[in-house]
């Protein structure tokens, strides 16, 4: 046995996972986990007794038969009592299968929300680069898809095992009278099945995880299809009909290799269970015989035959058991690889630097997004003091974001290093690390919240301050049309849910502003390309105001519009990432490199 376990791979490194499920329903709710044992024990118990006392109600009528065949009165009492005990006995088992559905249901409404809420507070603690790796998504993917019900139910097979085998004692007890052979005939007749049901499992499980993947095109391919902010490309292109069928082409690669699978386990489920049915019978025709020949009163013949039909739904029940756990453990085994992957760095414990008049230094700095075969930047230096203002001007995919990313410690460099406030930032608690840094991408995001609730969030500790969200959307230049709306700042945002207003993107930009604007403990306030949907009026405006209230500040640009960049005290020139010039707008200008060239290329357009 213990070979052709290890071969199936069902041994305790697969069952490994039964603990800590277990533990995790404990700790989800003790009081339901021990009513849950306690049902389940009566579950397990009562089957035997009910078979017992139904045996003395067959003896008792028999006996009473006798006893008015031979002239006398027969007495019912003693048969009434022993009916009436069974049903008791029925009617308390009722309540235990009733119990145990009900615990059941609300564990797995709370398991099902603690699981998912360990997913999330795992997602909050991994480094920007694992979300931009497709082997993380599958990890993600696996871990999610039955996480919420696969922990539960490994927990439900552990206890109907538990039943399972305390009825099995209590049958073993019973059916010893008649012979010790009648329970190995049980238990051999119901491990084919179990060997069958196991690897079947087995090769769900396998092709589960290969399919990872294909599941996760095929939820993108939804989303393209039924998002709103999809919508009008796929109508304008007519994407539709296209992706649609490759939607379709997906489901029926994965529906015929389910559709093989199903074909193959109920073909030997059937074989086997026609196999368990011939051993039941075999053995109903020993009870049979035995009972003619006068071995057994009429009342144990029958308790026997209801022992060795539950006994034999009992050891199914068991052997299904099992092999559901080992199933489950390798569903779980996901889970829990998601669980216990660390993150790409580790980050430090100080809360602040010791030389806040440093401002922020890249020393040599270097970095390569994983699999790439180019660095993204190559041996950057820069020294911003505080109150500096810092352009950064380059193609698309010079580097200029991915700078921005290491410095609010999303990224770790490759080599080099990153100061602020003369401190390593890999040496900064990451907390305290953002929150001295403001910044606003330009693909922000466009929470579907109130208008305040999408500004408060640049500052979770003032989330909720309505003060601090109207300066914040002055400061944006987002306040003239959040008093045109409606409810204000109590606007609903977006098209998700009833009542959202959809913003223009200017307007969302403004939004996302203010959020920036809200973070005023931050010393340093970084705008990546903030005007890509301004007209140039308000692009003047808000680069105007925005020198006014960063003084003493660093404030670091990303921006296209060399109207906006000529502004900054200093500007970095980005290519191939490398910094190929540096200097003032004049500077750069009489130098007469490639600032100047993309300068005056764009001058042109205005004249």
């Amino acid at each position: 046995m213990p070979g052709l376990l290890g071969r199936l791979g069902l041994n305790s490194g697969v069952l490994r996972f039964s603990r800590r499920a277990l533990t995790l329903v404990w700790s989800t709710n003790r009081q339901l986990t021990l009513l849950l044992t306690f049902f389940t024990l009566a579950a397990g118990m009562l089957p035997a007794a009910a078979a017992w006392i139904g045996k003395l109600v067959i003896d008792a009528i028999v006996a009473q038969m006798t006893v008015g065949t031979a002239g006398g009165a027969p007495d019912y009492v003693p048969v009434l009592e022993l009916v009436v005990a069974e049903a008791g006995i029925i009617g308390l088992l009722g309540a235990a299968q009733r119990g145990i559905a009900a615990c059941q249901s609300l564990l797995r409404a709370q398991l099902g929300q603690r699981v998912n809420e360990m997913i999330l507070e795992k997602a909050l603690t991994l480094d920007l680069t694992q979300f931009e790796d497709a082997e993380f998504y599958d990890k993600l993917t696996r871990a999610r898809r039955e996480a919420s019900s696969r922990p539960l139910s490994l927990v439900m097979r552990n206890f109907s095992l538990f039943q399972q085998l305390v009825a099995l004692f209590s049958f073993s007890v019973l059916l010893a009278g008649f012979s010790p052979w009648a329970m190995a005939l049980l238990v051999l007749a119901g491990l084919p099945a179990f060997v069958a049901e196991t690897k079947f499992s087995g090769d769900a499980f396998r092709l589960f995880r290969m399919r990872a993947p294909e599941s996760r095109l095929q939820l993108y391919l939804e989303t393209v299809l039924a998002r709103e902010d999809n919508a009008k490309e796929v109508q304008l292109f007519q994407l539709g009909p296209m992706l649609l069928g490759r939607y379709k082409a997906i489901f029926q690669k994965l529906y015929g290799e389910d559709r093989a699978l199903t074909m193959r386990r109920e073909t030997w489920g059937l074989s086997l269970t026609l196999f368990s049915t011939a051993a039941l019978y075999s053995a109903y025709g020993w009870i049979a015989v035995t009972a003619v020949k006068g071995g057994i009163s009429l009342g144990e013949m029958t308790m026997y035959l209801m022992l060795f039909k539950q006994g034999q739904a009992a050891v199914a029940a068991s052997l299904a058991s099992i092999g559901g756990m080992y199933e489950d453990n390798l569903y779980l085994s996901n889970l829990y690889e998601f669980l216990e992957q660390a993150p790409a760095s580790q980050s430090g414990d100080a809360p602040r630097g010791p030389n806040p008049a440093d401002g922020v230094r890249f020393d040599a700095v270097s970095f390569s997004y994983p699999g790439a075969r180019e660095p993204a930047l190559s041996a950057i230096n820069l020294h911003i003091r505080p109150g500096e203002s810092l352009a950064l001007v380059g193609e698309n995919g010079a580097g200029k974001s991915t700078l921005i990313k290491l410095l609010c410690g999303l990224y770790q460099p490759t080599s080099g290093r990153i100061l602020l406030h003369g401190l390593d930032v890999r040496e900064w608690e990451r907390d305290a690390l953002r929150r001295q840094i403001a910044v606003i991408f330009q693909d922000f995001n466009r929470y579907q919240f109130t208008v305040g609730e999408n500004i408060g969030a640049g500052d979770i500790e003032g989330y909720a301050d309505e003060s601090r969200w109207e300066e914040s959307a002055r400061k944006g230049m987002a306040l003239p049309f959040i008093r045109t709306l409606e409810r204000g700042f109590g606007t609903q945002l977006g098209s998700w849910f009833k009542g959202g207003k959809e913003l223009s993107t200017g307007q969302w930009q403004k939004v996302a502003l203010s959020r920036a604007f809200m973070r005023t403990s931050a010393d340093v306030l970084v705008l990546d390309e903030p005007t890509a949907s301004m007209d140039a009026a308000a692009e003047a405006e808000l680069f105007a105001y925005f020198r006014e209230h960063t003084v003493g500040r660093i404030s670091i640009l990303i921006s296209h519009r060399f109207s906006t960049v000529r502004q900054a005290d200093r500007i970095a020139v980005l290519e191939h990432g490398r910094i190929i010039e540096y200097g003032t707008h004049a500077e750069l200008l009489q130098a007469n490199a490639e600032y100047a060239r993309l300068f005056n290329l764009q001058a042109l357009g205005y004249r």
